[in-house]
């Protein structure tokens, strides 16, 4: 039996991790699709994404159209006659015609237990939600958005301190390993389908910056959430004295307080801690404005600190 042709469509740091896991599984990868170069850091230069720089290095013929709907590049995509196409995190639409080009038709690795969180964002959403779990769906690709058959899955425990950031590595190993896993049987036609009940989707909406911004009303528990969630983008942060402090590691307390939801109630060296809607939450790192993030305790041993007991966030 000949080699297949696969594809692999991705672009940042998520889809790297699963190239990187075929390449060194040795399964062959005939191209790459990846979004185009976007301009990044301080020059603004062209920065490759994470999966065509690997791609590169190791001689793999890199795609980068701007839109699969456009019809030159849909004819290209067919020049290339794909047994299979494995997509991760790509960005882009695939429409109809490109998901029926692959003689397997196109699967996705899905960085949620669907079908729980469909969309942009399922790492986070599964960590704002206080989901005890979540884990990697590897899913036959259709025109819905992250609608279609699951070909497998793996589960995994969320921890109650993990953030965002380490979560998304852990699943990216996750995935990796099953898809390597899994390929031989579903080259084979192997895995069996199983459809998604519809009723028990989420969409996991794209961040946005403005859902850092911390609500003290809210529970200890909300916020030591959020802050883990968002971590390390676009970070949670609350205003002092009219400046923004970033917070980026934090832990919640069933602690009753009577003061006001933002006031800090008690110094230590935990960090300091703030009373919220219900209970109160350990700082245990922040960012003051214009320096780097900080162990909380640190500050509180210097003399310049904001951080008094009493002091209340706007």
């Amino acid at each position: 039996m000949s080699k297949p042709r696969i594809i692999f469509a991705g672009t940042p740091e998520f889809a790297a991790a699963h190239l990187a896991a075929l390449l060194a599984a040795e399964i062959p990868v005939s191209a790459v699709y990846t979004q185009p170069d976007r301009p990044a850091g301080r020059g603004r230069k062209l920065q490759p994404s994470p999966v065509k720089q690997l791609a590169l290095e190791h001689n793999i013929p890199v795609y980068q159209p701007t839109s699969l709907r456009d019809e030159t590049a849909q004819t290209e995509l067919q020049s290339l006659s794909a047994d299979l196409m494995i997509v991760v995190a790509y960005g882009l639409i695939l429409p109809q015609k490109v998901l029926d080009m692959p003689r397997l038709g196109c699967v996705n690795v899905h960085a949620s237990i669907l079908p729980r969180w469909r969309g942009a964002a399922p790492i986070h959403r599964a960590l704002l939600a206080g989901d005890a779990q979540t884990g990697v769906t590897l899913m036959q690709m259709e025109a819905g958005l992250d609608t279609g058959p699951m070909l497998a899955k793996v589960t995994t425990a969320i921890s109650p301190t993990e953030t965002s950031g380490e979560l998304h590595d852990r699943l990216a190993e996750i995935g990796s390993a099953m898809l390597v896993q899994q390929l031989p049987a579903l080259l084979k036609g192997e895995l069996v389908p199983e459809i998604q009940d519809g009723s028990l989707a989420n969409y996991a909406d794209k961040l946005e910056k403005q859902e850092g911004a911390i609500d003290w009303t809210l529970s200890a528990e909300e916020i030591a959430r959020q802050v883990r969630g968002l971590n390390p983008w676009p970070v949670a942060y609350t205003r002092l004295d009219g400046n923004t402090v970033r917070v980026w590691m934090a832990e919640a307390a069933e602690n009753a307080n009577s003061a006001k939801p933002g006031t800090i109630i008690s110094t230590s060296k935990q960090g300091f801690e703030v009373a919220c809607g219900t209970g109160s939450l350990w700082i245990k790192t922040v960012q003051l404005p214009g320096k780097k993030a900080t162990e909380a305790a640190s500050l509180l041993n210097s003399n310049t600190h904001p951080f008094q007991t009493g002091t209340r966030f706007e």
